[in-house]
């Protein structure tokens, strides 16, 4: 087999992966502080008898995007944004300490402080934080969580908890599979006593959806392009073995 029609195989594949990753991002164009994914090719060559002149492209998603989405005011006490590079600290599927910027906060039918997907919130003791029946609850700016009881007067505050934040260094987090960001190692990071967040806020997406869909237009030509050439190389094959037929 020629190797070009490798080459045209392998990077019709490739951009069938890279699709993938751009699909995924426009997806979650409006998921609250989903971050991108990175997407790009590396040149390879294609290994072998004779010399190296056939080189195809391999797709990867070297990692993830970092930057902070815009931040939207909802004026609700459980809607959270993490300022700076702060991550807030919850109880992965897996059990294990991973992190999230999505601070869509709810109380559970248990009185867990839980995620919008049900995970439970940590606390600087490494605890899900459980909220006691109250008539207000309010999340100050270093995580603090403070609580109007029952039948309370307006002056009666009581402290609850605190919300474990981090803030990672460059490089220190990885989004798992589960869509959560997670260390190389699972070990928790220790907890940031400057992370600060803002209550009755959300943080949006940082997804570019004219870039992401530019992207998947210009792959789609890529892949019509490959699978011209391995048209092009069954012809030069077929070609090929009738001239051989003749001799």
């Amino acid at each position: 087999m020629d190797k070009v029609l490798y080459v045209a195989m392998t990077g019709a594949r490739e951009n069938m992966l890279a699709q993938q990753a751009h699909a995924n991002n426009l997806a979650n164009a409006t998921t609250t502080a989903f971050k991108s994914d990175l997407e790009q090719a590396r040149a390879m060559r294609v290994l072998g008898e004779g010399y190296e002149s056939r080189v195809y492209s391999m797709s990867e998603r070297p990692g993830t995007n970092m930057e902070t989405g815009t931040l939207m005011q909802t004026g609700r006490d459980l809607d959270v944004a993490l300022d700076g590079d702060g991550w807030m600290a919850i109880i992965g599927p897996d059990g294990n300490e991973v992190y999230t910027r999505n601070g869509e906060l709810q109380i559970d039918a248990a009185n867990q402080l839980v995620t919008g997907s049900g995970l439970p919130v940590m606390g600087n003791g490494g605890l899900p934080i459980v909220i006691p029946p109250s008539e207000k609850v309010d999340i100050a700016s270093d995580g603090t969580i403070n609580i109007r009881p029952l039948g309370g007067s307006a002056a009666e505050v009581v402290q609850i908890d605190q919300i474990k934040l981090v803030r990672p260094e460059d490089g220190a987090l990885y989004k798992g599979s589960d869509g959560f960001m997670h260390t190389d190692n699972d070990l928790p990071l220790p907890a940031a006593l400057d992370a600060q967040l803002r209550a009755g806020y959300l943080e949006a997406s940082n997804v570019n959806a004219v870039e992401e869909l530019t992207s998947m237009i210009s792959l789609s030509r890529q892949f019509e392009m490959q699978v011209k050439m391995m048209k092009t190389a069954e012809e030069n094959s077929s070609r090929a073995t009738e001239i051989l037929r003749i001799s």
